[in-house]
Parts: structure tokens; C-alpha cells; sequence
């Protein structure tokens, strides 16, 4: 007879100090604040009265000083206002990294794979036959010995070419990628907190990338009224404004710093909620919020194949669901040839990375 047996749960011992149990909660505070330390330190106290996160013996005051004291607060009187430091800048990211791509299977180490096999630098497991110029590196010598003993019999040993196998390998490539994100004021209507995941993903990409693949690079570009390139020091603070959504001023920007860039691999991930509703013109701007607007959707769908022509792929991460503007979104992929995902913000991240590890391609 089969069945389950069912033991005692024991919950593991957590040995972590009182600062390691809050540091994770008051970075995540950090990223939903956008950087502000006194908002993040006041749910802090809220959240501590309420779940009653410390203790008589360690109290939010004591983990405050612990902030500073292990260098992830500024003082106030520094020169520089207080706050954030790089190295709690850079935990946010780790943590964001750790969130999103935690969750996913994890490849084995290396550079990006592509679909083609041939000189390379990571074996495959597979064989082919030895092929003039192959390293001597690549020789398989335990089948190349093998196959001589096959041909030959017993007897005098002899090597030929013919008896010759190489490891496969595949090539590693390099790329450059800019990730836009749309900060116009839709990205936190009706309640929805769009951009926080989507800040969450450019740091965990952010974090992926420079310390994965060191000679890719990263541009991100934000987008409301206008477009303009932030640093990676930045994201933590990134908040959405009273914008309109310019897509054209987005793409723009985004094109001309991957026409900079040397490497072949270019791409565009773009996280947004679909609708452009503003173009820059002469004298000001050109704003249209009821709809789509064939004037900025057909300036969008000109710039996706433009995109298309120069081979930079374009990738849109769409994170709402009206039908309209998931039309809009498949006509700008056609036109660049590109790919549209249409995902909650949960899977944000997943889809981000698989498509980052995806887009490896060599082109010839």
C-alpha cells in the first residue's frame, strides 16, 4: 500500500544578526520610495509597531546608526545632503538581481551562446571531423586514438588526418543593449504601481550584465515628454513624472547610442504600457492623450523600421492589456520584426533575461 508520511515541520534556525533580518526589508522600502531614506525609515517604524520587527534589545534606532556605521547612509554633513551610498546602491541591485533572477534556472557560466557552432569558446559535448585550421586544442585525442585503432587493427599504431575528431564549441558573443523605460504618469494610474518592477528589472539587468558579461554594454534610457539617458546609479531613484508617453524621443535616443557602440549584437527592450501621445515639435510639444494618434503611431511604426534596417532588434514588454494598444504594439514589432510580450508585471523579469540570454545571435 502506498501513501505519504508526514513529519514534524522545523522550521530552519535563522542565524542572521538583527541588521541582516531588517537591511533586506529597508532595501526594499528604498527601491518602492525611490531612494527617499525618512519615507523608507518611516514604514520602517509603521511596519515594526505593527509586526513588531525589533526588539528592546535592538530597536529601528539602533539599525539606523548600524546604517551609517557600515556605510550604507551618508551623513548629512558630508557635502553631499545625506542618504544613499554607493554601496547600499549597489545591495539594491544585488537584491533586485536576486528577486528576479533567482527565480530562473540558472545557465552554466560563460559568455552568450549563439544557434552557430565553430571556433568558439565552450564546448558543446558534441564531435565533428578534424577540418584544416581547427586549433590542435580542439582535438579530441582519446576518440581521434580510438578511431586510428578501429582503422588499423592490431598492430603498428599510425594517426591520419581521417582519424582526427575536434570538440564542438560555441561562440561567445558580445552585445549592446539599451533598455527603455516608460515613465509617463499611466505607469501608476488606476492604482497599479508599474514602475517599481520595472526599476526592479533594469537594476537586477543592470547587476546581471556587468557582472556576468563585462564587455557587454547597457544604456537605459527613460521616456516621458522627453528622452534621456540615466546611469545605472540612478535607478534607485527613478519615479515616474506628469508626462506623456514620447515612444519617437525614446527611440531616437536609444538608436543613436547603439550607433556608438562597435559591437555587431544590438538590441532594444522596451518596458511600457503601449500608448505614444506625444511628439516633441517645433515650439513645443504635440499631445494627444484620447486614443492613438496616427500623427506619433505612424512617426513610432517609421522609427521600428528604421530600427529593422539597421538590425537592431526591438523587443516591447507590454504591461497592459486594452486591445487597441496591444494592436499598436503588434504593428510596430511587424515593422521592426522585432517581438512583442505581453506580460504582468510579475513575470517582468523572467521574460527580460530569457530574451537578454536569447538575442545572442553572430551576425556574419
Amino acid at each position: 500500500m502506498q501513501g505519504f508520511n508526514f513529519t514534524e515541520y522545523i522550521p530552519e534556525k535563522d542565524d542572521r544578526s538583527p541588521f541582516e533580518k531588517l537591511l533586506p526589508i529597508f532595501l526594499e522600502l528604498v527601491t518602492h520610495t525611490s531612494g527617499d531614506v525618512e519615507e523608507a525609515l518611516e514604514w520602517m517604524r509603521e511596519l515594526d509597531k505593527a509586526h513588531n520587527l525589533t526588539t528592546e534589545n535592538y530597536t529601528i534606532d539602533d539599525f539606523i546608526e548600524d546604517l551609517f556605521e557600515k556605510g550604507y547612509l551618508r551623513e548629512p554633513g558630508d557635502g553631499t545632503g545625506g542618504g544613499l551610498t554607493a554601496k547600499s546602491e549597489q545591495a539594491v541591485r544585488r537584491r533586485s538581481l536576486d528577486q528576479v533572477f533567482g527565480k530562473m534556472k540558472r545557465s552554466a557560466e560563460g559568455g552568450h551562446r549563439t544557434n552557430e557552432a565553430g571556433k568558439g569558446d565552450e564546448p558543446t559535448g558534441d564531435k565533428r571531423p578534424y577540418r584544416f585550421g581547427d586549433s590542435t586544442h580542439e582535438i579530441d585525442f582519446s576518440n581521434s586514438i580510438r578511431n586510428a585503432q578501429v582503422r588499423g587493427g592490431i598492430g603498428d599504431f599510425s594517426l591520419f588526418e581521417q582519424d582526427l575528431e575536434v570538440n564542438e564549441t560555441e561562440i561567445k558573443t558580445s552585445a549592446s543593449t539599451v533598455l527603455m523605460i516608460d515613465i509617463s504618469h499611466s505607469m501608476i494610474l488606476y492604482g497599479e504601481d508599474r514602475i517599481t518592477p520595472a526599476k526592479k528589472v533594469a537594476m537586477a539587468l543592470s547587476e546581471f550584465i556587468t557582472t556576468r558579461y563585462p564587455k557587454d554594454t547597457l544604456d537605459i534610457v527613460v521616456f516621458g515628454n522627453d528622452a534621456w539617458q540615466i546611469g545605472i546609479k540612478d535607478l534607485p531613484y527613478l519615479k515616474v513624472g506628469p508626462f506623456h508617453t514620447n515612444t519617437v524621443a525614446g527611440l531616437l535616443l536609444a538608436m543613436d547610442l547603439l550607433r556608438r557602440r562597435k559591437n555587431s549584437n544590438k538590441q532594444i527592450f522596451m518596458i511600457t504600457d503601449g500608448k505614444p501621445s506625444c511628439l516633441k515639435v517645433e515650439g513645443g510639444y504635440y499631445k494627444n492623450s484620447f486614443g492613438l494618434d496616427p500623427v506619433i503611431v505612424n512617426k513610432c511604426l517609421n522609427l521600428a523600421g528604421e530600427a529593422r534596417k539597421i538590425h537592431i532588434p526591438i523587443t516591447t514588454f507590454m504591461i497592459a492589456e486594452d486591445p487597441y494598444l496591444q494592436k499598436f504594439v503588434e504593428d510596430f514589432t511587424e515593422a521592426n520584426n522585432g517581438r512583442a510580450i505581453y506580460t504582468g508585471l510579475g513575470g517582468l523579469g523572467e521574460w527580460i533575461f530569457s530574451d537578454y540570454e536569447r538575442n545572442r545571435k553572430r551576425k556574419g
